[in-house]
């Protein structure tokens, strides 16, 4: 059995290289996630109030040109309401952040276009590959089309983006993560196949669960929930938050004490639910090396997570903190995802 599964690993160096530079364009998106931290955290992403995929990625080269955007930005809610007397000196400060999360996005763009013309001009991708790797490259496209959509949230009323499209961002974001990580782990470790079991099944909600925390982390973030209830395990002497449901079922995405409540019952969720899961892994089945490894991953990565989420927290969100902390949930996010595809590759193996 093992065996037989050990020839499904592809040999030729070229698909290899194939596996590696899309690993590597996965490193490079968990880098955006966390440049895009930056910027929210600094209250950056406004400063740039249009959008121009190809001039926009010139910054301002005079003084003049420095003045024409900072003008643009003094138009918009948030400096009048927020930064109002912010000088230009400050203003290159936030507009550096945003500049640097665009460029990456771009620089992205293209570590996957060429790579790829060059990949699949060499055979090293073949042509039944093409297409899945054009949906890579247009979801990569959207994401950058669906981060300008956010930023219009914060441009003509708000002083901050919508904490919707701000999930909806990062959501996207993610889903792109996945989808790369995962062909690139079919090149390095061959495409699993045959039919699904319970295991890894679980292994596969988990990895949603996981999406889903995040996605609740980014509503906090956008209700700037991190700022309110900085005590654990309760939340200012209470479980449940006072008023947490004043909007009625809006509450859960408009209500910055619940949302708050809603991501801290989510982890304990996560974290249970790795726990028992690797548990069930080493006493109810016969895990391949490579199962145990990625097993072992996800759950230390859960538990530097919970540690750091509850520390960024008691702190109140200092940038650094809740800047790594995206990271984490991304790399808790890549490990989960890792787990289900060594289980979906192995699961001959499994009970």
């Amino acid at each position: 059995m093992s065996t037989a599964a050990s020839t499904s690993i592809p040999h030729i160096p070229s698909q290899r290289a194939v596996g590696l530079w899309l690993l590597a364009v996965a490193g490079l998106i968990v880098a955006m996630l966390a440049v895009g931290g930056l910027t929210r955290l600094t209250g950056s992403g406004l400063s740039i109030t249009e959008w121009d995929p190809i001039v926009g990625a010139i910054p301002p080269l005079s003084h003049a040109d420095w003045q024409a955007a900072f003008s643009k930005y003094q138009q918009i809610p948030q400096y009048r309401l927020e930064n109002a007397g912010m000088t230009l000196e400050a203003f290159k400060g936030i507009f550096w952040w945003e500049w640097a999360h665009r460029f990456l996005g771009r620089a992205i763009g293209f570590a996957f276009l060429l790579p790829f013309l060059w990949f699949a001009a060499t055979g090293a991708i073949g042509r039944k590959d093409w297409g899945r790797m054009l949906i890579l490259f247009l979801l990569g496209g959207l994401q950058g089309f669906v981060g300008w959509w956010m930023v219009q949230s914060g441009l003509e009323v708000r002083v901050s983006v919508s904490q919707y499209r701000l999930a909806i961002h990062l959501g996207v974001a993610v889903l792109l993560l996945g989808a790369i990580l995962w062909v690139g782990l079919e090149y390095l470790r061959g495409r699993p196949e045959g039919h699904v079991n319970k295991t890894t099944k679980i292994a596969g909600w988990f990895t949603v669960l996981v999406f889903v925390q995040m996605l609740l982390g980014a509503l906090v973030a956008g209700l700037h929930a991190g700022l309110v209830y900085n005590t654990w395990p309760l939340m200012d002497g209470a479980v449940v938050p006072e008023g947490a449901f004043s909007d009625g079922w809006l509450s859960f995405s408009e209500n910055p004490g619940l949302a708050q409540f809603d991501h801290r019952v989510v982890a304990y969720a996560v974290a249970l639910f790795a726990w028992f899961f690797w548990s069930w892994l080493r006493t109810h089945s016969k895990p391949t090396l490579m199962v145990r490894r990625a097993a072992n991953t996800v759950l230390a990565v859960t538990l530097a997570q919970v540690v750091l989420g509850v520390v960024t927290l008691l702190y109140q969100v200092p940038v650094a903190l809740a800047a790594l902390h995206q990271v984490v949930a991304a790399l808790l996010f890549s490990a989960a995802l890792w787990l289900t595809f060594e289980l979906r590759r192995a699961q001959s193996f499994i009970a």
